[in-house]
């Protein structure tokens, strides 16, 4: 019986992958992961020198979490092509600790015969905290029929499909409800303002005004950074 594939035309956004949820972390898992990728750092395999620098005991390797949410995609996605995979580590995996990996289709688009769809991707432990958030990009077959075309050397199936995300209907239904709720909307001529007293810097009052809107995205310490590491 062939292998199961997973074809464009039947996903949705919204859809959900099959939750994983691997067997709890153990030290040998650990020592296991160590001589397979070459990782011997002792932090993860040393119970002593991990106490020895403040760690309550040895903990995963945040690469090992990543290769089970890959595994995630994999199982899913077969038959397509994975195009882009990267995460990011929000909490420490120990030993004992059960990671359970999910996902969702977040976004669709193609064009020219060639059709993407967006993974939401993240993995929790057995308290429900997250441990790792990331995503993906797979690039697939529309349909059987576009599959067996290519292959055989035709020119592939091409359906012109629009972008379909779920990101985009969020503000799409707030704006009505923003518009309906006319006098709890300030916030849209605030920021007017603030351009207008940008323009009027001599003034006292505006500068006083300036700071307290500022120090509010200073806060936001992801986006700062990359702001300045792009303009170099």
């Amino acid at each position: 019986m062939p292998a199961r594939k997973l074809y464009f035309e039947s996903i949705r956004v919204g859809d959900e992958l099959p939750a994983l949820a691997k067997a709890p972390v153990d030290r040998v898992q650990l020592s296991r992961y160590a001589g397979a990728s070459g990782d011997y750092n002792p932090v993860h395999v040393d119970e002593l020198y991990a106490k020895s620098v403040g760690m309550p005991s040895v903990y995963a390797p945040g690469m090992l979490v990543m290769g089970m949410l890959g595994q995630l995609i994999s199982d899913w996605a077969r038959g397509g092509q994975l195009r882009r995979y990267n995460v990011r580590f929000i909490k420490m995996v120990w030993p004992g600790d059960t990671v359970v990996c999910k996902g969702r289709v977040s976004d669709r688009h193609g064009s020219g015969g060639r059709y993407f769809v967006e993974i939401d991707l993240w993995a929790e432990n057995q308290k429900g905290e997250l441990v790792m958030k990331g995503g993906s990009q797979i690039q697939l077959f529309y349909s059987l029929e576009d599959e067996n075309r290519q292959r055989s050397g035709q020119s592939p199936i091409v359906v012109e499909v629009p972008r379909e995300s779920l990101v985009v209907p969020a503000p799409q239904t707030a704006t009505p409800e923003a518009a309906s709720s006319a006098p709890s909307v300030p916030s849209a001529p605030e920021e007017e303002d603030d351009e207008d007293e940008d323009s009027d810097e001599p003034r006292t009052g505006a500068s006083s005004k300036k700071t307290a809107p500022r120090e509010k995205p200073a806060a936001k310490t992801a986006s700062l950074p990359v702001a300045k590491k792009a303009k170099k």
